[in-house]
């Protein structure tokens, strides 16, 4: 444990509050991607099979049951509770093409060749993409609300941080995870554009808009 990865944590476990704090009190979904959603809960839940075989210390265990619990509440909300607010029309991010390829590599590319390392494996991977329908529909609505932004902006730092852990450990520990690294940079490439516009804009007091897809 380092400071980087406490930060992490913390951003992590901040950016899922925000949205679920966000959906409590408006009542609604609007403007949140189920899609992205339903990603995230399946990223929890291949990664932290281990819970009931390898136990690290009460700090791991108690953050993976807090996120594997808020993942799938925040689905109940989206496609349950809530589901007459969800904006189904523009989450409309076709699955299967981050699934297929994300499931090919998990096979191809591994640690070792086990179902709990494989499946560990496919969480990496998939996390790096999760995000996607989300910005895909932030892109396809040409906006975002205020609360939905400072979501994904915690979400983002939360892999920066991770990436400075990563460096970290490697000077400290000679440890060096290449799926786990190359993974998280690939995810925060996806969120540069959005840092850029979330301190020119929001931090500003301006609404995120983003052009309107041809």
């Amino acid at each position: 444990m380092n400071i980087f990865r406490i930060l992490g944590d913390v951003s992590h476990l901040l950016a899922i509050i925000i949205l679920l704090v966000k959906i409590v009190k408006s009542k609604s979904c609007a403007g949140i991607s189920g899609k992205s959603q339903v990603l995230f809960a399946l990223v929890f839940t291949t990664r932290y099979l281990d819970l009931f075989t390898n136990f690290i210390s009460a700090y791991n265990t108690v953050m993976k049951v807090i996120f594997l619990i808020c993942a799938y509440v925040t689905v109940h909300m989206i496609y349950v509770k809530f589901r007459k607010t969800f904006d189904s029309e523009n989450d409309s991010f076709r699955l299967e093409f981050l699934l297929v390829p994300v499931t090919g590599l998990s096979f191809l590319e591994n640690h070792s060749f086990t179902p709990l390392e494989i499946l560990w494996t496919f969480s990496i991977y998939l996390e790096s993409v999760a995000i996607l329908p989300q910005l895909f529909m932030i892109s396809k609505t040409g906006e975002a609300e205020t609360i939905t932004t400072h979501y994904l902006f915690f979400l983002g730092l939360y892999r920066a941080l991770y990436i400075a852990n990563w460096v970290w450990r490697y000077h400290t520990e000679n440890f060096y995870d290449q799926i786990a690294v190359v993974s998280g940079v690939v995810q925060t490439i996806f969120y540069c554009d959005f840092f850029y516009l979330y301190v020119t804009k929001v931090l500003k007091g301006k609404k995120l808009s983003l052009p309107m897809p041809v």
